[in-house]
């Protein structure tokens, strides 16, 4: 029941991430604080674990721990995926079962869509996401904002 309401609030962040540009205001001004507060989180979860992680463009960084064989997804593809979701103290606020939740992938916070693109079906591998890619400045449930959300994933199958 748990990993269903992740999946409502990922749906209902994804949608009010997609507003369309204005000019700045408190609210941007406060994400980008954490812009710079969550990347060096990251930065320093890294070094601290000893891991090595690939960085893309929107800030996204990922980790293949084990390739897949199958499928790779696009942004538009229906997936499986058994997920565990952490902050980089290790605190867990959330995770799926073993069978895995199926959905859309647009219809989840950017930094899973960008990021389950990266895995073939049945690979393995963390996502870690800045804010401004997850739930930006709103709490949800568990998560405060601004919060860097951790990721291990498996995806299970590409529909």
């Amino acid at each position: 029941m748990k990993y269903l309401v992740l999946a409502l609030a990922l749906t209902v962040s994804f949608t009010s991430c997609k507003k369309k540009e204005q000019e700045p205001t408190q609210e941007t001004a406060v994400l980008s604080d954490y812009t710079a507060k969550n990347e060096q989180e990251i930065k320093d979860y890294l070094a601290k674990n000893n891991l090595t992680a690939t960085k893309t463009d929107s800030g996204l960084y990922y980790i293949i721990t084990e390739e897949g064989t199958g499928a790779q997804p696009t942004a538009e593809s229906q997936v499986t995926v058994a997920y565990k979701g952490y902050f980089t103290d290790g605190n867990v606020f959330d995770q799926s079962g073993p069978e895995g939740i199926s959905f859309g992938l647009q219809q989840v916070i950017p930094g899973w869509t960008e990021g389950i693109t990266y895995f073939k079906e049945g690979g393995k591998g963390v996502l870690l996401i800045p804010a401004h890619i997850g739930y930006g400045n709103n709490t949800m449930g568990k998560i405060p904002g601004g919060s860097v959300l951790l990721f291990d994933i498996h995806l299970l199958k590409v529909q």
